[in-house]
């Protein structure tokens, strides 16, 4: 069941705004929750795994008062926390109010690629923030390419997705499609660069504040418990999620306190899941003691695959 978030109801501002948030939220793979270290200079050194992406370098500092953020180019100040919680439908500002940094972040990423796409020499005039990166992001792929042998190695390996029709009736589909996917990985590694800028100054007494935050819901809570940990975040109503429910039950009952098991209600908890880079259910995701993501699944996942994947995690 797909979940594209411009399809979630009450949600189309929040997600112009982050409209890269599932790009960003894609690569992240790895949790680390330590305690941060006092004398830190980035973000990443003094809350791992706080930040996604470009956020992640930024140096913790003593910003002047009102200023939230500093940058080449642009200031955030702190006046944008209420602005962007404003913009959110009302329903949804309790959850925005404990993922600001989250927000931050993916508007951050915006402004920074507004910035390389000025640089770059995009026009501005007459045209909207989201039109320029778009404009920007297809300049840098527009070069991609895919050669015959990539289509038919693909074609040989995917007959039965093309209905086993012959190469030459559908190469310009599948041509299509590698490029896209190219196309994808090329921003993928743009937006994964992002996380090396050393010119982003934030507010370090802010920061710390929101790393409370952000831990304070049912997936970090559990990651942090030392247990190991199967997330399941799906909706009801979706076939392959009420699949999932006696599996989950039974999980529950056969590890008892060995073993947390979660679930996590997108359709109620957008932000939340959209931090976890969720874009279709069901997903499962699998946390070692430590609470390091070890396994994602999309999709149905049967009992005996699922056991598979916990045996990893120690359980039998």
């Amino acid at each position: 069941m797909i979940l594209a978030v411009e399809n979630f109801s009450n949600f189309n501002r929040f997600y112009r705004r982050c409209s890269f948030a599932a790009v960003v939220f894609f690569l992240l793979v790895f949790f680390t929750l330590s305690a941060a270290a006092a004398n830190a200079s980035t973000v990443e050194k003094a809350y791992p795994g706080l930040a996604a992406g470009v956020l992640k370098s930024a140096r913790l500092e003593k910003l002047s008062s009102g200023k939230l953020l500093s940058a080449g180019g642009f200031e955030i100040l702190q006046t944008w926390v209420d602005e962007a919680i404003m913009e959110i439908p009302e329903a949804m500002r309790k959850e925005a109010a404990g993922s600001l940094f989250f927000l931050l972040e993916q508007e951050v990423t915006r402004r920074v690629i507004l910035r390389d796409a000025k640089n770059a020499g995009v026009p501005i005039k007459e045209v909207t923030e989201d039109q320029i990166i778009q404009s920007y992001l297809s300049q840098k792929v527009a070069k991609i390419t895919v050669s015959d042998g990539e289509a038919k190695s693909f074609y040989d390996a995917n007959k039965e997705m093309v209905g086993g029709l012959p190469f030459d009736q559908v190469k310009e589909s599948i041509y299509a499609y590698l490029v896209q996917q190219k196309q994808q990985e090329a921003v993928i590694d743009y937006v994964k660069n992002l996380e090396n800028l050393k010119d982003i100054r934030i507010n370090a007494e802010w920061v710390k504040k929101q790393n409370v935050l952000e831990r304070d819901n049912p997936v970090d809570r559990a990651r942090r418990s030392g247990k190991p940990t199967m997330v399941e975040f799906g909706a009801a109503g979706c076939v392959p999620c009420d699949m999932m429910q006696p599996i989950l039950d039974k999980l529950k009952k056969t590890h008892g306190q060995k073993l947390n098991v979660v679930f996590v209600n997108v359709n109620e908890n957008q932000i939340l899941g959209a931090r976890f880079g969720i874009r279709s259910i069901p997903v499962q995701v699998f946390y070692d003691r430590s609470g390091s993501e070890t396994f994602r699944h999309v999709g149905f996942f049967a009992e005996a695959e699922v056991n598979k994947e916990l045996v990893k995690l120690g359980l039998k």
